[in-house]
């Protein structure tokens, strides 16, 4: 029996070990914009982007870059709060949904349309509860508030959890992030910058994506040695 949909793109997430965040301001771009973050993210080397619903044509632009992008990319989407909102955002081509929260008929939904969940947790008590519940992995959020050393705590008596660490994840604390047993990163603004958008300076941003790749592989080699 072959592979789901669903575990390959998980597998994809965890191969990249980073998961875009692109949460844009009202009037700060549009959806065309939007889709030129996940091209020059791309070509840095991080094909998973996750465009939030609180960005302004959130929508559009992942049928956009779906479209546009094809196969290079893995376009997820972000900030999924209902059941509905799911729906719509799958309906327009998301292909992995994120939440802040975790919400049972949100993922039920999701693995309907063999798409994977990753639903924000951060008490043991919740990220287990999302874990035994199906998600396929658990976002820490927000985590800048624990740090890698809670992130290591939560994992000790419980390693079989699949866990992303969302805020506070930057290239400075990568190393450590890794180091505490992440399979992924959710990166929003240390590399989605808002700086690098209003000057539309798409290669500037391909080369700190560059740089955010190296610096997970380095981490995971570093962690093999241990």
């Amino acid at each position: 029996m072959g592979r789901s949909q669903r575990e390959c793109i998980i597998d994809e997430i965890v191969n990249c070990g980073l998961v875009a965040v692109i949460r844009a301001d009202g009037g700060e771009v549009g959806s065309a914009e939007l889709v030129e973050i996940c091209r020059a993210l791309h070509r840095g080397g991080v094909r998973i982007s996750e465009i939030t619903l609180t960005s302004p044509g959130a929508l559009d632009a992942i049928a956009l870059a779906r479209k546009e992008l094809g196969d290079q990319c893995i376009i997820g989407v972000g900030s999924v709060l209902d059941r509905q909102s799911a729906q719509t955002a799958i309906a327009a081509g998301a292909q992995f949904v994120v939440a802040p929260t975790f919400d049972p008929a949100v993922l039920a939904l999701a693995h309907e349309k063999d798409r994977p969940v990753i639903p924000g947790a951060l008490t043991p008590n919740e990220i287990l509860a999302a874990t035994q519940a199906g998600a396929d992995m658990v976002k820490v959020f927000p985590a800048n508030h624990f740090g890698p050393r809670y992130f290591r705590d939560v994992m000790a008596p419980m390693p079989h959890l699949k866990l992303m660490p969302t805020g506070g994840v930057n290239l400075d604390t990568i190393p450590d992030w890794i180091a505490a047993g992440a399979q992924a990163l959710g990166v929003g603004s240390a590399l989605v910058r808002k700086d690098l958008i209003r000057a539309r300076d798409w290669n500037a941003m391909t080369a700190l994506a560059k740089q955010f790749v190296e610096q997970i592989q380095l981490a995971r080699a570093d962690r093999e040695k241990q």
